[in-house]
């Protein structure tokens, strides 16, 4: 059962947004007003919902002692018991805390790993797996760095990925993906394991962090593209460094002024994930474990392309529709982290 009284304060302070906001007056804070009143608005109909079947449930068997109403409400009471653990779930559902950057668009990070050309190739596999997910769920999936290999594989892939709720459904993609299957390069038809590393972070704004023109250092250098072919022979490439990080991007398009905007919005993304990093680290010891601990260095999944088969170890979760998730088909995945991450969340929310 949810504590009554939490639910009554939630609706106070829905009901106080809303006088405070049509009063008229204008606010320095209406804009954080706003945001708040829509964000609380579902989740008071939910509790409406729930106040009103527990009523109904109330009234109901209040009926059963009345000779009269016993059979009316013999007949309405289970169906109302019935649809009120659904109910109770999803009410729990919407107090849980909101992680703030989930609505948000995000940078999306692909690494080969270990496992040479055959790293390389898979990494290439991850990109288009992620592209496909992002054309069907209605995103723009824009590449803003990219080193390839001769074989067409990839070095490394830094996406932006914009759209409303990217991250909400991306975020738990970070961490080492493996790859078992027979490489391309292998005539015996022998299966090597490989890997490749995803990093999802939410894309910051200006006003999110603050850069300093004296904390960074910005380097021009000549670019040149892969394989000696394409080469740009004017200083057009940007390195960036920021001092107190160390953290170090580069961005080497054909325009400088278009490198210095890719590399200053990937440094603002990655110092944002470091401030999130940090806030998590201080409240953790109780999430250890939780999926979303965003540790990039974990074996996270695996695909085993001879069976078929794609394991994601963190929920022990097994399918054999390997190919349609190569095509982009991640939501059963997706749906799944979230739900348990969820469920972690609803468990540390109780008393």
């Amino acid at each position: 059962m949810i504590p009554i009284e939490k639910l009554e304060q939630i609706k106070q302070r829905f009901a106080f947004l809303e006088a405070k906001m049509s009063d008229g007056g204008a606010s320095d804070d209406f804009a954080a007003l706003s945001k708040e009143y829509a964000d609380l608005r579902p989740v008071v109909e939910k509790i409406v919902q729930y106040q009103t079947l527990l009523q109904d449930i109330a009234e109901a068997e209040d009926m059963m002692a009345d000779p009269e109403m016993r059979e009316l409400a013999a007949e309405e009471l289970p169906a109302l018991q019935d649809s009120l653990p659904a109910l109770e779930h999803a009410v729990q559902l919407t107090l849980i805390p909101k992680d703030e950057a989930d609505e948000r668009s995000a940078i999306l990070e692909i690494r080969a790993g270990t496992g040479g050309d055959e790293a390389a190739l898979f990494a290439g596999d991850l990109l288009r797996m992620y592209q496909r997910y992002a054309e069907g769920a209605g995103w723009k999936f824009e590449v803003m760095e990219e080193s390839a290999t001769e074989l067409g594989g990839l070095r490394e892939a830094v996406i932006n990925v914009k759209g409303q709720g990217v991250f909400a459904r991306l975020k738990f993609e970070s961490g080492v993906h493996r790859v078992q299957r027979v490489p391309v390069t292998e005539s015996g038809g022998r299966v090597h394991t490989s890997a490749a590393t995803v990093a999802v972070l939410p894309e910051a704004q200006e006003v999110d962090i603050d850069i300093p023109a004296t904390d960074i250092r910005i380097d021009t250098m000549r670019a040149s593209g892969s394989g000696g072919q394409h080469v740009n022979t004017t200083d057009s490439a940007v390195r960036i460094l920021h001092i107190p990080t160390n953290i170090m991007v580069v961005s080497a398009e054909k325009s400088q002024h278009r490198n210095r905007e890719i590399a200053m919005q990937v440094l603002r993304t990655r110092l944002y994930d470091l401030k999130r990093q940090q806030a998590d680290e201080e409240r953790a010891a109780s999430r250890k474990g939780q999926v979303g601990s965003g540790d990039r260095s974990e074996r996270i999944r695996t695909y085993n392309f001879p069976q078929g088969r794609l394991t994601d170890h963190r929920i022990n979760l097994t399918l054999y529709k390997l190919d349609q998730v190569m095509q982009g088909d991640l939501d059963e995945i997706i749906d799944a982290l979230i739900a348990d991450d969820q469920a972690a969340k609803l468990a540390e929310m109780d008393p």
